[in-house]
């Protein structure tokens, strides 16, 4: 026992992290949990420490056979998918990674849930997604606009030298249309411009914004619950650029109840909490904002559910696509991130952004 508790101090890095952690020693018993693995668990440190981690597995031979094999050098890391046992708690599916390492006594072990390993995967994408649609935008929109700019001069110069009041209908037509081109431009590059204007921001301040906004727009056939945890603090941010995200979504949520709106029973609600030892954006945050706009519409078209925060993809006629492509950008220049859960008659939007 003195040897687990000397050696606790070296592996206290290991409770900075979301996956859980166990170091062994090369017998199976544990040395040091981290803070992850006593949540999953359900179960303190001291209680942990000591055990044979083995019997926390429904098939505990496995593990044994695992150790015995990095003991006698068979190979370096292993990894497997098990089922972890928990006190008077669901079974909880994990993938294993043992780990040798430069102590030979000493084992490292990892238990990645697999749905934690899905949804961080899945935010690894989103955030690839959103770096690469950032980098389409400016780039297309800047080789829109050069050429725009000739089009337009070039039909007000044509437009001067026509005298057919029939034939100016065309150059007209052109000014027009490369001017809706020209707004399109602005608003892909907006988010880029716009310098990032930081101060105090309270999330319900930024959501009663957003829902009279909402209500003026759309005064009858929606209901518009607000379910908010007050105990939640300021934080520094553009309150601006939240405001836009946050109506970019409830905008979107409002013309996909277009049916419900008609028939008078549409509701929209925000929703705040607090998330506690949270890992989004492969960062692991003591605190996190949680905001939900949930809507109890259609749900997402499934040939677009995961291309909704692409450019220019939108699931209405009509619609530019870029109201949930900018929304993303403004929450990652807060170092957040937007997630969509989707199924018919509700659809949640929510918003991560890490806490002070």
């Amino acid at each position: 026992m003195k040897k687990s508790i000397s050696s606790s101090s070296r592996f206290q890095t290991f409770d900075l992290l979301a996956t859980l952690v166990a170091v062994l020693h090369s017998d199976g018993a544990v040395l040091f949990a981290n803070a992850a693995l006593e949540d999953a668990l359900g179960t303190s440190r001291r209680l942990i420490v000591g055990t044979d981690l083995a019997d926390s597995f429904t098939e505990p031979q496995v593990l044994r056979n695992a150790l015995a094999g990095v003991k006698s050098n068979d190979f370096a890391a292993l990894r497997y998918d098990a089922w972890l046992k928990r006190p008077n708690r669901d079974l909880l599916p994990v993938h294993v990674i043992v780990t040798q390492t430069d102590h030979t006594d000493e084992i490292v072990v990892e238990l990645l849930p697999l749905e934690q390993q899905a949804r961080q995967e899945r935010e690894e994408r989103l955030l690839d997604q959103a770096q690469a649609n950032k980098e389409l935008i400016r780039n297309l929109a800047h080789e829109i606009k050069n050429p725009l700019g000739g089009i337009r001069g070039a039909a007000q110069l044509l437009e001067m030298e026509i005298e057919s009041r029939e034939l100016t209908e065309y150059t007209r037509v052109i000014i027009h249309e490369a001017d809706r081109l020209q707004t399109l431009v602005d608003r892909l590059l907006a988010p880029h411009r716009r310098p990032h204007v930081v101060g105090d921001v309270n999330i319900h301040e930024v959501c009663e914004r957003v829902r009279s906004l909402i209500l003026a727009e759309f005064p009858r056939g929606l209901r518009v619950v607000r379910d908010y945890d007050t105990s939640i603090p300021e934080f520094r941010g553009d309150r601006e650029q939240l405001i836009q995200a946050v109506l970019n979504i409830a905008h979107n949520a409002c013309h996909a109840l277009a049916e419900r709106v008609a028939a008078g029973d549409a509701q929209l609600t925000f929703r705040t909490r607090v998330a506690r030892q949270t890992t989004f954006g492969k960062q692991r945050y003591k605190l996190a904002l949680e905001l939900h706009v949930i809507d109890n519409g259609p749900g997402v078209p499934d040939s677009i559910k995961d291309r909704i925060f692409y450019p220019l993809v939108s699931g209405r006629e009509g619609g530019s696509g870029l109201g949930l492509t900018l929304a993303q950008t403004f929450v990652q220049q807060h170092h957040g991130l937007i997630e969509c859960d989707s199924e018919p008659g509700r659809t949640d939007f929510k918003i991560l952004i890490p806490l002070p």
